[in-house]
């Protein structure tokens, strides 16, 4: 089976306020896929429609939040996160999670993307530590830099004992779309890729 190879519109969609030319412009480049990215903004949606309805491009997956809610124009990968559990957050994360799940479906893609949230500190992120070694010494070797892996050990065990109450509300809350996707045809995908604090946790 020949493999599928999208292109994230990431690499465009900012620079773009047709849909249409979005994906154009990766047609013209040799891709038959796409990935739909959380920076898909409502203005775009019209002409991605026109473009999967004409056959010109054909959506692989998607990327929660996509499309991103009215009236926000940057990526949102995080913007509500499953893994709060405060009744508005959370009742935002499923409002907008359902909707990309009708959108990925309505466009044809097998699966979408989505981020699980955080552990959230109330008052001293551990997190912040390794960060400012990191810039205070640029040029460190982090296998070998015996006051990093200190901070990091100390850091990681912070983040592995506070964890367990949101990684338990990350799960209850895929709970609650996993019904619905598998209704709409869609695959769920999860990924943590901008922070260090994002779940799930390995250190």
């Amino acid at each position: 089976m020949k493999p599928t190879l999208p292109l994230s519109t990431c690499w465009n969609s900012d620079r773009h306020r047709d849909g249409y030319e979005m994906l154009a412009e990766i047609r013209d480049m040799g891709f038959e896929y796409v990935e739909l990215s959380h920076g898909t903004k409502i203005v775009l949606v019209e002409g991605i429609l026109r473009a999967v309805q004409e056959g010109m491009m054909k959506i692989s997956s998607t990327h929660n939040f996509c499309p991103l809610p009215m009236g926000i124009t940057h990526s949102g990968t995080n913007l509500f996160e499953p893994s709060v559990s405060a009744t508005q957050e959370h009742d935002q994360w499923l409002r907008h999670t359902k909707r990309s799940i009708d959108f990925s479906a309505r466009v044809g893609a097998s699966a979408m993307v989505t981020h699980l949230g955080s552990v959230h500190f109330f008052w001293s992120n551990p997190v912040r530590k390794v960060k400012r070694h990191l810039r205070a010494n640029p040029d460190l070797d982090p296998a070998t830099d015996e006051k990093y892996r200190k901070i990091l050990t100390k850091a990681c065990s912070k983040l592995r004992t506070r964890m367990p109450v949101y990684w338990n509300q990350v799960r209850a809350s895929l709970e609650e779309v996993r019904a619905y996707a598998l209704e709409k045809g869609v695959r769920l995908g999860c990924e943590n890729r901008e922070k260090f604090e994002e779940l799930p946790r390995g250190c």
